[in-house]
């Protein structure tokens, strides 16, 4: 295997980090509006990820820096012909950032809800984004020989791209229900539980209807063999979450995210954005790699830096391990 075949896996598992840790983010984010009664139990949801929303996003960082340094030609065609959908995230991220800090800077109801309503749109509108952009990527962009896409906006608004959105809108939101169960005490984690299964069953049959799509279209046998685990890692999850048994729900739900995740790069590979025009035309991780000498200098930062940043993420996630409920919220002066 080439460098280039290796940092193509490493990119992969950077954005599987990115939607298995963002997800649930997001996740909590559309539940705010979808679960919560009042302002105490917002404030429990949002504290569910309040020690790890801005480690999560460190993995989107991570991912769109090591496209730029390891495939140049890569990140400039996504960047370019994405430009309007990731200059939204960008400014959902922005914002809820914001959101989550000034949310409680003043006492005033509306204030507060104002800002509510920013994390709720910012984290449903990413989660749709994200699906679109990686189906579009699947399906083929209308990119020339120069490596320039000349599509247009509305071309990425295809049926399949908006399955696609749909998919991991679902799926995010699914894994953070699941999250909340799992991270919060009382009435409120009964409640979570029970929306996930709800929302557990509608996102099986649009995943189902995705993936099969995706694979009948692009698929081979390493897809096939990652769109069964997916399907297996849903339904166990529904069936933990059932149980009650909400660790192992949440972690089939992850390994859910990741099969999935794993199928679209499979089904993309030797190809990093396959052209619609022609598949002369394609980007492939042969011809739009960086250097190896540069290839070989990521490998060794990597070998260094990945190890320490994982040790560290992992040490939050222990140390804020205990589920809150609203009795642990601290009354507004």
């Amino acid at each position: 295997m080439q460098l280039h075949d290796v940092w193509f896996v490493l990119i992969a598992v950077l954005w599987t980090g990115y939607f298995f840790l963002e997800g649930f983010d997001f996740g909590i984010g559309v539940l705010t509006k979808l679960l919560a009664r009042d302002r105490a139990e917002k404030r429990v949801l949002i504290n569910t990820i309040g020690p790890v929303w801005d480690g999560n996003e460190v993995w989107l960082l991570t991912a769109a820096g090591a496209t730029f340094a390891a495939f140049p030609d890569w990140y400039a065609t996504l960047f370019s012909g994405f430009y309007l959908p990731l200059l939204l995230v960008l400014v959902c991220l922005i914002l809820r950032g914001v959101a989550f800090e000034y949310r409680v800077k003043r006492p005033e109801d509306r204030w507060q809800t104002n800002w509510e309503h920013v994390i709720f749109w910012t984290s449903l509108i990413p989660a749709f984004l994200w699906g679109v952009a990686f189906a579009n990527m699947v399906r083929g962009l209308k990119i020339d020989a120069q490596k320039e896409y000349v599509g247009t906006l509305l071309d990425l608004l295809n049926v399949y791209s908006v399955l696609g959105g749909l998919v991991t809108l679902g799926l995010f939101t699914f894994h953070g229900a699941v999250f909340a169960s799992l991270k919060t005490v009382g009435d409120i984690r009964d409640r979570a539980r029970a929306l996930a299964t709800r929302l557990g069953a509608v996102t099986a049959v649009l995943a189902v209807a995705f993936l099969g799509w995706t694979q009948v279209s692009k698929g081979d046998t390493g897809s096939l063999v990652a769109l069964v685990v997916a399907v297996l890692a849903l339904a166990g999850a529904l069936g933990a979450n059932l149980a009650g048994r909400e660790g192992w729900s949440f972690a089939l739900s992850g390994v859910t995210i990741a099969a999935a995740v794993a199928m679209l790069f499979l089904t993309l590979f030797p190809n990093v954005m396959p052209s619609s025009l022609d598949e002369a035309w394609n980007l492939t991780v042969t011809n739009s790699a960086s250097s190896p000498y540069t290839l070989k200098i990521m490998t060794w930062c990597a070998a260094i830096a990945t190890p320490l940043v994982l040790l560290y993420q992992g040490w939050t996630y222990w140390v804020f391990r205990k589920r809150i409920g609203t009795q642990h919220i601290a009354e507004a002066h």
